[in-house]
């Protein structure tokens, strides 16, 4: 029993940091969001946001699969051989790193027009990907090492733009600052690092043994991409950059909820790895339903209350200039229902069981369905034509991998455990819509009505969890403890 509690416990510390690691990899650019689409203006944020986007594409090939490799890898070494596991792994992560970005600076010599000093500046960004050892502190559940780093680094860079960004023609200073602060964030690990592990030459036999499994993991890491990220660079390229700074900027809020779900996701994978191996079953697909309940908890709440808010939100977070998020935003929640599904049965269930094959099909299915909506929609709606791209890119996924695991998990048992909390999304939704009706748009009236719709929806669910004796009582009881102490 003892054991339990202090399994749970680090479960909870490592979803707890792991929070917060993911919220700071966007709480700045949402932070500073506000005053750069003042200062930089439509355009400027899509021009950033699409170079950026291409950057991160080269950056994945560098990476060639090795954070969920390498993360499930560590966790299963124990401690005699993972020395040597984390430089076989590396070794093949290096190599790659400096092959890509060797092609990225090609790319960047190729681009001819007004904005190639963007994406050269993103090289430093390309350049971060071979000093990225995260995967290793993951797979050793350190959790608290990364996110102490990343909160520095974050703020840091944070400080930085408000001080040196004054007008539009700063976006190469922005691009800058946020290139480098990627670098600076990768190459601070490797001090905590060399504390951990001793140096042993990789050998080449055993790199090219961990080839295929990185390869086998890299593959839907790309398809996911293609609609995750290629939206940005089609709207780029078919429309304009004013649609592309439109759909980062929806985009950006909904990655604050999508993260919480990620987080989770991260944390639970080496544990749920680890739980796997020992053969201890019913704690495995215990967590995987409080993980479901839990993700479709904060989804539906999310999907409801951006869209009741979305109107008096975007005015006063982005400027009337940016009206068009409005209905991205309450498009795009809607994707946050099918990726909060298919993120626990993908990171608690096919990658720690190996179960690769089945994850690969989804996300390739996503992407192809993606790819044809947006060529298709894309012209006519612009940005709403990606958003409902991503809408169905989303839905697929969730849906094949459903189907895939049907024989092994209780499906039924999770469907009814969630379908409950529509009824508190809807009361919450109407009772918000009512308000504004008397409100008048501004700050005061934002923050108001958005805790008394989080109060609504969470009063309504802790009744029925505890109506239902529902663990998610126990969850809930437990953080109220905490916060009045």
């Amino acid at each position: 029993m003892h054991c339990m509690r202090s399994l749970m416990s680090d479960v909870k510390k490592n979803f707890s940091y792991n929070i917060i690691f993911q919220i700071f990899t966007i709480a700045m650019p949402l932070i500073t969001a506000p005053y750069l689409s003042r200062i930089l203006g439509a355009s400027g944020v899509g021009i950033y946001s699409y170079y950026f986007t291409i950057a991160n594409y080269f950056v994945y090939f560098a990476m060639l699969g090795v954070s969920n490799y390498g993360t499930r890898s560590i966790a299963k070494s124990n401690d005699k051989d993972r020395d040597k596991a984390f430089w076989n792994i590396y070794g093949v992560q290096i190599i790659a790193s400096l092959i890509v970005f060797c092609v990225y600076i090609l790319y960047v010599i190729n681009t001819k027009n007004e904005n190639r000093v963007i994406p050269l500046i993103q090289s430093i960004f390309v350049l971060s990907a071979a000093f990225d050892i995260n995967w290793y502190f993951f797979g050793t559940e350190k959790f608290k090492l990364t996110t102490i780093r990343n909160v520095i680094i974050k703020v840091s860079a944070l400080i930085a733009i408000f001080i040196f960004i004054k007008d539009k023609n700063d976006i190469w200073l922005y691009t800058l600052i946020m290139a480098s602060s990627y670098l600076l964030s990768q190459m601070i690990m490797w001090i905590y690092l060399f504390k951990e592990i001793k140096f042993i030459k990789p050998n080449f036999n055993e790199m090219i043994h961990h080839i295929k499994p990185m390869l086998i993991l890299f593959i839907p890491i790309i398809a996911i991409t293609l609609y995750k990220m290629m939206d940005k660079i089609m709207l780029g390229n078919m429309t304009n950059m004013d649609q592309v700074g439109f759909y980062e900027n929806g985009e950006k809020i909904i990655r604050i909820p999508a993260l919480i779900i990620t987080a989770l996701g991260t944390a639970m994978l080496p544990r749920m790895t680890s739980l796997n191996a020992a053969g201890e079953k019913n704690k495995f697909y215990k967590y995987i339903e409080i993980s479901i309940e839990f993700a479709e908890f904060i989804s539906i709440a999310v999907v409801f209350g951006l869209s009741s808010v979305s109107e008096v939100f975007v005015p006063i977070y982005f400027g009337k200039d940016f009206t068009p998020v409005i209905s991205i935003i309450s498009m795009l929640s809607i994707s946050l229902i099918f990726s909060s599904w298919a993120n626990v049965i993908r990171t608690q269930y096919l990658i720690p069981l190996s179960k690769d094959r089945d994850y690969v099909i989804s996300v390739f299915l996503g992407a192809i369905t993606n790819v044809i909506i947006n060529i298709i929609l894309i012209p006519k709606l612009l940005a709403i034509g990606a958003v409902i791209g991503t809408i169905f890119a989303e839905a697929i996924v969730s849906i094949y991998q459903t189907f895939a695991v049907r024989k092994e998990l209780n499906i039924n048992l999770y469907f009814k455990s969630i379908v409950f909390y529509f009824i508190p999304g809807f009361i919450m939704f109407m009772s918000i819509k009512l308000i504004l009706r008397f409100l008048s748009f501004n700050i005061i009236s934002l923050f108001f009505i958005i805790m008394l719709g989080a109060c609504i929806y969470i009063s309504i669910c802790a009744w029925y969890w505890y109506l239902t004796k529902s663990p998610m009582f126990n969850i809930l009881k437990k953080t109220f403890n905490k916060v009045r102490r």
